[in-house]
């Protein structure tokens, strides 16, 4: 199947490079290259890309505002070009919950040095994108209510993992989830500066507590912690208390943040008092840490085919056995809760 691809960027440099990139790969296709939103409207009419790779900054009219309006007028996967600043991360963060799929950070000038690197990773985003459902997301509710815990202890420890379509579907599981709900590690596939813009939004939207994670920080109840960009999260024990351990050693299944590294340090240290799920996303990390979670007695969860963004680190765990409770998006918060409760109130302390 061949990909039709729209490139919408002010910059000529970035025009010409993604275009090459396009040209350069036998089943994409380039349909045109957009200088800015009104150009890139006419294109879309006419063309009807299958993939949209659409730059955040742009003259006239912003992404953002470009973006809004194609998904409420013609729902399109649009993979966005963002800068790796934190002004480029708020915007970003707010392009996914706007209906975008994906994102990738726009190439320094000195990107021809490494342009193989580059060019695999805007394919394979691309082809994710071109083979999801896009749709314009509700705007976040400030009103959600905390589903009922009837938890109190220490012992219990959660991990969730995902990638693409991951900061949507945590925010989703996060939203519900009571002040009395354990210590939850969270690693999301992204790059440094976002994470905390990230934690800071779902903050801002959650009952519970949610930052970007702090090498040697005590996990307390009724928080969650974010892996920050590029620094792969363990858990460890130190005395009564599990802590956090932050590190940047090599790439765990082609990631730093790795899921794989977060949940193989829950199965070693946590054991059968672990829970964790691993939600939307491209690729296969998380699979062979969950596995070592169910092998160790934990309770895993994974989320069903029909609600994922992309059904790849979902449907790998699966296929490996490391989870038979495979869960819809909507009702992963709640089956969660179920968990934790079943789990009781075992303390360490």
């Amino acid at each position: 199947m061949t990909i039709r691809v729209l490139v919408v960027d002010d910059s000529a440099l970035i025009r010409s490079l993604l275009s090459e990139i396009i040209r350069q790969t036998p089943d994409f296709e380039l349909v045109g290259a957009a200088p800015d939103a009104f150009v890139a409207k006419e294109m879309v009419v006419q063309h009807k890309p299958d993939v949209i790779t659409l730059d955040i900054e742009m003259p006239k009219v912003d992404g953002l505002t470009f973006l809004d309006k194609l998904m409420k007028a013609q729902p399109t996967p649009v993979v966005m070009i963002s800068t790796l600043t934190e002004r480029g991360a708020e915007a970003t963060l707010r392009s996914l919950e706007l209906g975008a799929i994906d994102f990738i950070a726009k190439p320094k000038l000195d990107v021809v040095n490494g342009i193989g690197q580059y060019q695999q990773e805007i394919v394979e985003k691309i082809r994710a994108a071109a083979n999801t459902t896009p749709k314009a997301s509700p705007p976040a509710s400030t009103s959600a209510k905390a589903i009922p815990l009837q938890y109190s202890g220490t012992e219990t420890i959660v991990g969730i993992g995902a990638s693409t379509g991951g900061t949507e579907a945590i925010k989703q599981v996060l939203i519900n989830l009571s002040p009395a709900f354990p210590a939850t590690v969270i690693t999301q596939h992204m790059p440094p500066n976002f994470t905390k813009s990230f934690a800071n939004r779902l903050n801002s939207l959650c009952k519970i507590n949610v930052q970007e994670a702090k090498d040697n920080e005590r996990l307390l109840a009724g928080n969650a912690y974010i892996a920050p960009g590029d620094k792969h999260l363990e858990v460890f024990k130190h005395g009564a208390d599990y802590r956090i351990k932050l590190s940047d050693g090599p790439l765990v299944s082609g990631h730093r943040p790795s899921v794989d590294t977060m949940f193989a340090s829950l199965a070693s240290v946590v054991g059968k008092n672990a829970i964790s799920c691993i939600l939307t996303g491209m690729g296969k990390d998380g699979a062979n840490g969950m596995l070592q979670m169910y092998q160790a007695g934990a309770i895993t969860m994974a989320q069903d085919k029909q609600s994922c963004v992309v059904f790849g680190m979902p449907r790998v765990a699966i296929e490996l056995g490391a989870t038979k409770n495979i869960i819809a998006l909507n009702d992963m918060g709640k089956a969660l809760s179920k968990a934790v409760e079943q789990l009781g109130g075992g303390t360490r302390l």
